[in-house]
């Protein structure tokens, strides 16, 4: 299953009148999707996917010399040769487990939430599709980042394949600090000429930003996963893999900016991203069973959603 990382992770709206904002309100899970055990879901992942192995493509889990099949289009593969092999650290840089990690997506209900140094307190924050953290942000959301993913479309899109605006790109990226940045370079054939030319955009500029490649094994087993807990989609969002990536590599998981109603607990309307409400594409995703199976983890106790403010937003205009 492809993994498509277009716009934020929310990208399917859903309006107030929606079935999925009725049973929200009316708290009747078992009427729109059984929910499944989860309290053995880090056994679970490590079973079908490895995350601390093979979340990114290294020396050890990809070898000069083997053949790997995009996971986003089943005809084409490809060879790891030496110039691709010595793009990939020797191991996974992490010292595994993490211990507190956010994951944070890019969802309105984050505006004027106040959530911004609960999030910066964990060990490890990871973020989606090099979101804006400038500083009128950064009360929300935070500023601190250890790896933040980056579709090929944006490289496309708002840099021009790095073709002409490399130094405008190495200066967006700066306020990620000492991050990874994870890009799908071997997901889709017209991804890798993107990925590529980040690696080595940031190399030539000696930036802080590191970049790891998506194991395109590792995005199928994570597809296959949650087409096995009843989620059927084109692709999963980049929200829901970063957050089963995370599961499996972290102890403790609390998630930012999930939320896919056009209104928030109150009944009060909100943006469709913290930044804008420019809204995608419809058709990738299958948002309504991606949210409730991140609600049933979260019921269960195997990780933290966070969708009331954390600080009272009374207190932060009177700031």
């Amino acid at each position: 299953m492809a993994l498509s990382w277009r716009g934020a992770d929310l990208d399917w709206r859903l309006g107030e009148s929606s079935l999925l904002w009725g049973w929200w309100r009316t708290g009747c899970p078992g009427r729109w999707l059984r929910p499944h055990p989860w309290r053995h879901s880090r056994k679970l992942l490590e079973e079908c996917c490895d995350p601390g192995q093979l979340f990114a493509m290294t020396k050890l889990n990809s070898p000069m010399g083997k053949n790997l099949w995009f996971d986003g289009e089943f005809l084409y593969s490809f060879t790891i040769d030496n110039a691709t092999y010595s793009l990939f650290p020797q191991a996974t840089p992490f010292q595994l487990p993490l211990k507190k990690c956010s994951v944070v997506g890019n969802g309105g209900i984050l505006k004027k939430s106040g959530c911004g140094k609960q999030i910066d307190q964990a060990d490890f924050v990871m973020r989606c599709n090099l979101p804006p953290l400038s500083s009128e942000y950064s009360r929300d959301v935070g500023s601190k980042t250890q790896l933040v993913t980056a579709n090929p479309s944006i490289i496309q899109k708002r840099f021009q394949n790095l073709l002409w605006s490399r130094k405008a790109f190495v200066d967006s990226v700066k306020v990620y600090n000492h991050s990874y940045i994870y890009m799908p370079a071997f997901s889709m054939k017209t991804g890798t000429g993107p990925s590529l030319r980040v690696y080595y955009t940031l190399e030539d500029f000696g930036a802080k930003q590191a970049v790891l490649f998506a194991n395109p094994n590792f995005l199928r087993d994570i597809g296959k996963f949650w087409k096995s807990k009843g989620i059927h989609a084109k692709r999963l969002s980049t929200g829901l893999f970063l957050v089963s990536a995370a599961l499996g590599l972290c102890e403790e998981v609390t998630i930012y900016g999930f939320w896919p109603f056009s209104v928030d607990l109150h009944g009060k309307f909100i943006s469709h991203h913290y930044y804008d409400n420019v809204l995608p594409d419809s058709g990738f995703h299958a948002m309504p069973e991606e949210f409730l199976q991140l609600w049933f983890l979260h019921k269960s106790g195997v990780l933290r959603m966070q969708l009331e403010p954390c600080e009272d937003p009374s207190i932060q205009s009177s700031a």
